[in-house]
C-alpha cells in the first residue's frame, strides 16, 4: 500500500532470504510454525495502523461502558463457563479489520470482529525481527529522517514492548509462578508462539486439564517433578475448544479460586463477535463496524428491516432456497474462523433450532480490497492490531498482525497450497 516499498521489496525478494526468515523463527522458538508464513510484510503508513487502533480502542471503552450490554453478554455466557473473581478490564485485546474501497474510491476499515483474548504476541514480535533481518528492512533508510521501518504502535520499540507484556502476563508475581494454559499445548498450531513467551518470560507452559486444586490454590507438576502452587494464569484455553472436545479439568473453572488471571476467562465472551450487532447501531453506531443482527432476530424479529435500513441489499424471501448473498452466518463463540458460512439461505438458517439462534449472527458481508501487489497477482490483507491492558495501566496498541489471502476466507487454513499467502506483519516509516 506504499508503493515504492511494495515494488522496492518484490525487486529484492529471493528465495534464500525466505528460507532464513523461516529458519531464524525457528531457532526463536525451536520448531517450525504450524501455519503457513507469508513471503513478505506488508507496507503501511503509521496513520492506516492508527485509525484503526483508535477505533478498536473506541469500541472497547464504550462496551465496557455499558452495563446493559455487559449484563446481556454475561447472560450468553455458557454454563460452568462463567469465571469467578471477574477483573475490571481484559488484560489483552485484539480487533481485526478488513480494507474495502470506499464511496470515494479511498480504502477504509471495517470491523471483523473484536476479541478480549491473547493472540501470538510472543511470535509476532518475533516475525516482525525475523523479516526486518531476512530482508535487511533496518539499511531501508532512505524510508524517513528516524530511519528505516518500524512495526511496533503507540510510540514503543522491542524492548518497551516486552517489557509491557511481561507486565501484563506477570502482574506483581515471580515468573516460577506464572503458568501459560492451553488445551494439548504441544499439538497446538501457536505452539512456537507459547515457546517464544515461555523462553523470553521464564514461564511454564502447562496443559490446562493437567491443573489440580488443593485447597483454594491451583497447582502444576514443574520440569523437575515437584507440584508447585500457581498465583497468576495467562490463560490461553479457547472455551469452545474445551466445550467441542469435551475437556474435563481437574479444577472447577466457575469457582473463584485464588489465582490472579492475566486474561480472565469470562472477557473471551464479554467482548467477542456477541458485541457486533450491539456495535452496528445506535448508541454504540460506529463508521468501521457493518451492520449485523443476531439470527433469531433476523428470523422473528425487526433483524432484517434493520439490515434493509442501514443499507444491505437483500433479496426478497421465496421460500428455503433464498440465497443471502449479502450475508456471512458467523457462530458467536469461535475461533479461527469455524463455522462461518458464506451465501446462506434461508432454509439453511432455519434448520437451526430456535433454542439455538441466539448463539450466531448474520453480518454484511466485506469485500476486502485487493491491495498486495505480489508477483502471483493481487492480494488480500487482513489487519489484526493487538492490544495490551496491564493491570492498573492503561490500553495500548502494541503491533499488528496481518494474514494475506486470496481465498475467500483469510485465516491460513483457508490459503492452502499458495505463495505469498499466510502470517504476516506491517511495516511503516519512521517519520
Amino acid at each position: 500500500m506504499i508503493p515504492t516499498l511494495r515494488t522496492r521489496f518484490n525487486a529484492s525478494f529471493a528465495p534464500e532470504k525466505y528460507s532464513s526468515l523461516l529458519d531464524a523463527l525457528e531457532r526463536a522458538s525451536g520448531l517450525r510454525a504450524g501455519f503457513r508464513v507469508a513471503e513478505t510484510p506488508v507496507f503501511v503508513p503509521l496513520r492506516t495502523l492508527e485509525t484503526m487502533a483508535e477505533a478498536g480502542a473506541d469500541l472497547t471503552r464504550r462496551l465496557i461502558g455499558d452495563q446493559a450490554y455487559l449484563e446481556a453478554a454475561r447472560l450468553a455466557i455458557p454454563e460452568g463457563y462463567l469465571v469467578g473473581g471477574e477483573t475490571a478490564h481484559p488484560n489483552f485485546l485484539t480487533a481485526d479489520f478488513a480494507l474495502v474501497k470506499g464511496k470515494e474510491g479511498n480504502l477504509e476499515p471495517r470491523l471483523v470482529e473484536i476479541q478480549a483474548f491473547p493472540s501470538v504476541y510472543g511470535f509476532q514480535a518475533a516475525l516482525c525481527q525475523a523479516y526486518r533481518a531476512a530482508f535487511d528492512l533496518q539499511s531501508w533508510s532512505d524510508c524517513g529522517p528516524a530511519s528505516g521501518l518500524g512495526c511496533f504502535l503507540s510510540g514503543l520499540d522491542e524492548e518497551g514492548y516486552w517489557e509491557l507484556l511481561g507486565r501484563t502476563i506477570l502482574g506483581d508475581c515471580a515468573p516460577e509462578e506464572v503458568v501459560l494454559t492451553e488445551v494439548d499445548p504441544l499439538h497446538q498450531k501457536t505452539r512456537p508462539d507459547f515457546e517464544i513467551t515461555a523462553r523470553r518470560l521464564g514461564i511454564a507452559v502447562q496443559d490446562i486439564s493437567a491443573l489440580s486444586a488443593k485447597g483454594n490454590t491451583l497447582r502444576f507438576r514443574a520440569a523437575d517433578g515437584r507440584e508447585m502452587p500457581i498465583k497468576r494464569i495467562y490463560n490461553r484455553a479457547i472455551a469452545d475448544e474445551l466445550i467441542a472436545r469435551k475437556i474435563h479439568l481437574g479444577f472447577d473453572l466457575s469457582r473463584e479460586w485464588d489465582v490472579q488471571w492475566a486474561g480472565h476467562p469470562n472477557w473471551y465472551f464479554l467482548i467477542s463477535k456477541f458485541s457486533i450487532p450491539w456495535l452496528s447501531k445506535p448508541p454504540h453506531a460506529h463508521a468501521v463496524v457493518p451492520p449485523a443482527v443476531f439470527l433469531d432476530e433476523f428470523l422473528e424479529g425487526r433483524g432484517r428491516a434493520q439490515l434493509e435500513e442501514q443499507g444491505v441489499p437483500l433479496l426478497p424471501d421465496s421460500g428455503p432456497d433464498t440465497v443471502y448473498s449479502e450475508l456471512l452466518l458467523k457462530p458467536l463463540f469461535s475461533f479461527a474462523g469455524k463455522g462461518i458460512r458464506f451465501d446462506p439461505t434461508r432454509g439453511e438458517l432455519e434448520a437451526i433450532p430456535r433454542a439455538q439462534r441466539r448463539e450466531f449472527l448474520l453480518q454484511q458481508r466485506m469485500q476486502f480490497a485487493h491491495t498486495v501487489d505480489t508477483p502471483w497477482g493481487l492480494t488480500q490483507a487482513e489487519f489484526r492490531i493487538l492490544y495490551l491492558w496491564p493491570d492498573g495501566g492503561a490500553l495500548t496498541s502494541v503491533l499488528s498482525l496481518v494474514r494475506l489471502g486470496r481465498g475467500k476466507m483469510m485465516g491460513v487454513d483457508f490459503n492452502k497450497n499458495q505463495e505469498w499467502v499466510g502470517a504476516s506483519a506491517a511495516f511503516f516509516p519512521l517519520d
